[in-house]
């Protein structure tokens, strides 16, 4: 099993920024890919951004791309989300998740854009 820890949000205003930490436990040597999603109040949980823990290759969605940034950590076991010019519509809870043949999330912590 892995573990999730995540850290880092809070209320921003919009137009700022913001990082997000997901510090990873456990069998982490399984690790395969991790990614992160959201879900905004009302709606359903969709993709943000995800990593190779192996190469590196990332990906993104349309909706973040060029504003967010997902890095990873190998010595520390951790997942980073840098967020950049953020819209009141970020709005949401933000899950890390990582794929080992199983998937894992953490607790997701909230992230409010005020406008």
């Amino acid at each position: 099993q892995v573990q999730l820890v995540e850290s880092g949000g809070g209320l921003v205003q919009a137009g700022g920024s913001l990082r997000l930490s997901c510090a990873a436990s456990g069998r982490t040597c399984s690790m395969n890919f991790m990614r992160w999603f959201r879900q905004a109040p009302g709606k359903e949980r969709e993709f943000v951004a995800s990593i190779s823990w192996r190469s590196g290759n990332t990906d993104y969605a349309d909706s973040v791309k060029g504003r967010f940034t997902i890095s990873r950590d190998n010595a520390k076991n951790t997942m980073y989300l840098q967020m950049n010019s953020l819209k009141p519509e970020a709005t949401a809870v933000y899950y890390c998740g990582v794929h080992t043949g199983a998937d894992y999330w953490g607790q997701g912590p909230q992230v409010p854009v005020s406008s």
